[in-house]
């Protein structure tokens, strides 16, 4: 099987290559924005890599079997600080749907975001009504929209994963986008304080990298359409720092500040119906999937 990973050089793009070699022939599409060549040094065998853009994948001979679509700008800071991005990532989708149609590709994967349901009451289920909230979130669901019109038009079977709040190793070239529970690891790991917006009693459903990278890895074989890829449990910063100083056997109190991002999102949690339909239950806790991060 010829699989190509965009993003593959990325934090869940490089777990996912890791999983991939012992069954495909793989390719890596990377601008190394926010990956690295780092980040592959731990796969086991010979990959394909090209330095270049989603937006450019039809000019590289592709005829992937399956493609998974990461190379996605994935913070919404990002979008904030540049909103053209929402342009790049359309453009970049419609690029990577052409060049399944082209090369008579079996399934596309790719991501989308749990921030799409900022404001929805929890658990969030996938067919909620999203409301307009963020550059970001508007991005990923244009893309889910464009995966669905050429499903229509040209019959490619795809499936988009609205990942919820992922954390993990490689995520030391996301360097300031990386997750909250890495971000707060870095800092006391240093002695310092974490800084929390508000009062710390935000929810987030952290999801295990290695969990992803199995929902990934089964929806590219079943499954048709939007699923969410979470634990369906929450936790909020407060308990992360608890569980984090007790792992590190430190006593080191927060920082809280008043929060300045309008349309923040407080609360997500995954309603997992939808995926575990077809088999899918995340394996690592949020203990567990810590004790993996320490290890880094």
């Amino acid at each position: 099987m010829k699989a190509l990973v965009t993003g593959g050089a990325g934090f869940i793009g490089s777990n996912l290559v890791e999983s991939l070699v012992d069954n495909c022939e793989v390719t890596v599409l990377d601008n190394f924005h926010t990956g690295s060549k780092g980040n592959l040094a731990t796969v086991s065998k010979d990959i394909t890599v090209i330095k270049g853009s989603c937006n450019g994948c039809l000019n590289f001979g592709l005829e992937p079997e399956v493609i998974f679509h990461l190379g996605i700008p994935s913070s919404s800071p990002m979008y904030r600080k540049d909103p053209f991005l929402v342009g790049e990532a359309i453009n970049g989708m419609v690029a990577i749907m052409e060049l399944a149609r082209r090369s008579e590709t079996k399934k596309v994967v790719f991501a989308s975001s749990s921030s799409v349901y900022n404001g929805v009451p929890i658990p969030h289920r996938e067919d909620a009504a999203i409301l307009v909230t963020d550059y970001y979130t508007e991005a990923r669901l244009a893309i889910e929209r464009i995966a669905e019109l050429y499903h229509q038009l040209y019959g490619i079977n795809y499936a988009g994963l609205r990942f919820f709040s992922v954390y993990g190793p490689h995520e030391k070239a996301k360097k300031s986008y990386a997750n909250m529970i890495t971000q707060f690891l870095w800092t006391m790991k240093e002695g310092k304080a974490p800084v929390i917006y508000g009062n710390g009693e935000q929810t987030r459903d952290f999801t295990y990298v290695k969990d992803i990278v199995d929902a990934l890895i089964l929806t590219s074989r079943r499954g048709s359409g939007i699923y969410n890829a979470g634990t369906g449990r929450a936790y909020s910063f407060n308990q992360i720092i608890d569980l984090l100083n007790d792992k590190l056997g430190t006593d080191i109190k927060s920082e809280y500040l008043p929060n300045p991002i309008k349309n923040y999102v407080m609360h997500t949690l995954a309603d997992t119906h939808k995926i575990a339909d077809l088999g899918f239950y995340p394996k690592y806790t949020l203990s567990e999937g810590m004790d993996e991060l320490l290890k880094e």
